[in-house]
């Protein structure tokens, strides 16, 4: 089974949009890590779009904070900015299936959270230590998968060792039989590691274990999606970001 594996739209349609084209027929299920809405000026869409297209789809702090089910006051002004405009533009449909949905689950061999195990809402891993600890508590799963940084990583754990980092597009890691593997795809609609490109990956798992990872990038109409968010009046850093991947 191929599944597509994807986090951070942040109400992004043109970068959802383009990763779907990308990925066209060639892949069995679609996974979503959460806060599909947030920061982006097309959250009803984006909504309508992974409810109809992915058959696993998480919860992350932004979808939880304009459900008001977290504190919009642990954001920034900007941030909680974006919060309440898109609370006041999200449909009453869009709504109720947002607030179905939970911040952790596992499949298998493969436990996925929107910020880590231990703190699925909250916490960001960002090098090899974070992710050893996010793999120790999930002690059943081969691999976990996160969101919430906005960059792409993945991190190799052999016994007691652990390595890895940043992951570009292009990286492939093998799953082996003593091999467990923690990879974060990075974000689809708010980049954050200097590249604008849409960031994904892909899982290939055989008879219910994960077998294969690959990161992915794909180029998408940046400009169309920054000038939306400013149309919208929506803080301009945020269309910014959109540009120079940061």
């Amino acid at each position: 089974m191929r599944v597509v594996v994807l986090s951070d739209i942040h109400g992004n349609l043109q970068a959802l949009e383009a990763v779907l084209e990308a990925e066209g027929d060639r892949f069995d299920a679609l996974w979503c890590l959460g806060d599909t809405i947030g920061y982006g000026a097309r959250p009803n869409e984006c909504v309508d779009l992974i409810r109809a297209r992915a058959d696993v789809v998480l919860a992350g702090n932004h979808d939880l904070a304009v459900l008001g089910k977290v504190n919009v006051a642990r954001f920034g002004d900007d941030a909680g900015r974006a919060a309440r405009w898109t609370r006041e533009v999200l449909g009453a449909e869009q709504e109720a299936w947002l607030a179905t949905l939970e911040p952790i689950d596992s499949i298998d061999a493969v436990t996925l959270a929107h910020g880590s195990p231990r703190d699925p809402i909250w916490e960001y891993v960002i090098d090899g230590p974070g992710a050893s600890i996010a793999l120790a508590h999930a002690p059943a799963a081969k691999v976990v998968l996160v969101g919430h940084t906005h960059v792409p990583m993945s991190a190799r754990s052999v016994g007691d060792r652990v390595t890895g980092g940043h992951a570009p597009p292009g990286r492939e890691e093998i799953l082996g039989d003593d091999v467990r593997l923690f990879a974060n795809p990075g974000s689809v609609g708010q980049p954050r590691d200097g590249d604008s490109r849409a960031s994904y990956l892909v899982l290939d798992i055989d008879d219910d274990v994960p077998v294969r990872v690959e990161f992915r990038r794909v180029v998408y109409d940046t400009a169309t999606a920054a000038k939306e968010i400013t149309d919208a009046g929506l803080p301009p850093q945020f269309a910014d970001r959109l540009l120079f991947g940061m």
